[in-house]
């Protein structure tokens, strides 16, 4: 790792042992990027800052590296507003795939049949157009769009719902994990367990760094619905799929706020070959 990297790393460890909070950490870099890290460095007790450097240094060895706002490599779809939720990155993997064109994808862990099958589909029509599939790691919806893509050939962004000291290369990725064609991101501390709240908040990345979401399955209440709800807020485009009669309890909440309905993979990939962007434009007004 060079110098340069090991740097952004240290200050990204320092950071939460010092600004801690996201929103304070994001004041601090928007203030004065990482130089205003290096200037809160000084004034960490000896023992800490050392504990940072060994940290940082055992990390480097896993081929994690941190990425933070203000630097040239972070990306600008994560600022939403002039702030970011997630000004810490850290990350293994192809970092080209930081600023890539992506399509978020979210849906249930206890997935459906037929969500299932749709979650592959839209995968596939995501990688076949040399975009990237964004998705949390997590089982059902989010393994599936994931394997989608590298199985065919394209390349996806996994968001971890934890710090990177619990992230391992699940037994369903064994055969297909590429280093060259994934990124992992975590905007959490590399100690940091799942959480719930953790696993709601990362989805901000998910379809913050995506053109647009595509929503498989949401339930009437939880993430998947949540998330399809704060990419609204935000003006990113949501794809919700539409079974018709099978049609969840939360795409239909979806729908009826906005989201765009997806009926079948052509449509996807129509909507897909016209590059949706965050315009400011309404939901409904997508081009098909």
């Amino acid at each position: 790792m060079s110098q340069k990297k090991y740097d952004s790393m240290f200050l990204a460890l320092v950071a939460f042992e010092t600004a801690r909070t996201p929103a304070r950490i994001d004041a601090v870099l928007r203030e004065k990027g990482p130089a205003g890290l290096e200037e809160l460095a000084l004034d960490l007790d000896e023992a800490v800052t050392q504990a940072c450097r060994q940290k940082a240094a055992a990390l480097a060895e896993r081929g994690v590296y941190a990425v933070l706002r203000g630097e040239s490599s972070y990306p600008d779809m994560l600022i939403h507003r002039e702030k970011s939720s997630a000004p810490v990155l850290f990350c293994y993997g192809n970092a080209n795939l930081l600023k890539a064109e992506g399509i978020g994808m979210c849906g249930s862990r206890a997935v459906s049949d037929l969500g299932l099958k749709a979650a592959i589909a839209c995968g596939e029509e995501v990688s076949n157009r040399g975009l990237s599939v964004i998705s949390g790691y997590a089982k059902g919806v989010d393994t599936a769009t994931h394997l989608a893509a590298l199985r065919s050939g394209g390349s996806t962004v996994i968001v971890l719902a934890e710090g990177f000291d619990h992230f391992k290369v699940k037994k369903a990725f064994a055969e297909d994990f590429d280093r060259d064609r994934v990124l992992v991101l975590s905007q959490f501390p590399p100690t940091q367990p799942w959480l719930a709240h953790a696993a709601m908040t990362r989805n901000r990345i998910i379809y913050g760094l995506g053109r647009a979401l595509v929503v498989v399955e949401a339930g009437e209440r939880g993430g998947t619905l949540a998330a399809g709800e704060g990419a609204i807020r935000m003006g990113r485009p949501v794809l919700v799929l539409n079974f018709g009669k099978e049609t969840p309890a939360g795409n239909r909440i979806l729908l009826g706020k906005g989201g765009f309905p997806v009926d079948s993979r052509e449509s996807l990939g129509r909507i897909l070959d016209k590059r949706p962007r965050n315009n400011g434009a309404s939901q409904l007004t997508l081009p098909v």
